[in-house]
């Protein structure tokens, strides 16, 4: 075989482009949120799962499911586990999206601490717990401001009316939209409130949220 050094123009040609450029196919994740919520939290995370099938078609599954009033932390985790049960090979990762709103704190807490004790006594599935003390909407808000008071729900409404420039309202379909151009702000933002409420129970976070945590994963896959 010649040793002779490839010429600048061949080089450049498809059919000589080195192995270790080759693209690798990797085989897609799945994914599946659980939501306490059935309009809010819904309607934001299907932005989400939108965003990323528009480039990524089939690459990363996010199944929705809206489990609605009545229902507390604990059966928001009952509700995933059974759904995973019956589709055991499937989902890589869950995430509970909940409040804690009128929760009592052991519920609120409770969940978190078994989220991380199923992931870690299961080596195909990881739980993520998402929550919010005291709702979603301050993650909402995080994407313009960085807040460290605690604020009642009601609060936040005006914040982001203003913010937004247009009212706010819980169950508004293009709400994903309106907050992804600052996406990178509110992780920021969310990260180092957490830092500041490290070692503290999620009900002792007030304000604080993890749902940065799933954009954080899925970053790359936004476009």
């Amino acid at each position: 075989m010649s040793m002779k050094p490839r010429k600048k123009s061949d080089s450049q040609k498809k059919w000589m482009t080195d192995r270790r450029d080759r693209r690798i196919t990797i085989a897609p994740e799945y994914h599946l949120i659980v939501t306490e919520g059935t309009k809010t939290e819904p309607r934001y995370f299907d932005g989400l799962r939108k965003d990323i099938n528009r480039l990524y078609k089939g690459r990363i599954s996010i199944v929705i499911e809206g489990v609605g009033q009545g229902a507390n932390t604990l059966t928001l985790l009952e509700r995933a586990q059974k759904i995973v049960e019956k589709e055991p090979d499937k989902y890589k990762h869950v995430w509970l999206v909940y409040d804690k709103d009128d929760f009592p704190k052991y519920d609120f807490d409770n969940t978190y601490f078994k989220c991380k004790a199923l992931s870690n006594c299961n080596s195909s599935v990881t739980f993520h717990s998402l929550w919010s003390n005291e709702c979603i909407e301050y993650w909402f808000l995080l994407h313009f401001m960085a807040l460290d008071s605690a604020l009642h729900r009601n609060e936040y409404y005006p914040k982001l009316t203003d913010c937004l420039g247009t009212k706010y309202e819980k169950n508004r379909e293009d709400i994903y939209t309106l907050l992804k151009p600052n996406i990178k702000r509110a992780i920021d933002n969310a990260k180092r409130v957490k830092a500041n409420n490290e070692g503290m129970p999620p009900s002792q976070c007030t304000p604080g949220t993890a749902v940065y945590e799933i954009f954080e994963m899925l970053e790359s896959y936004l476009s």
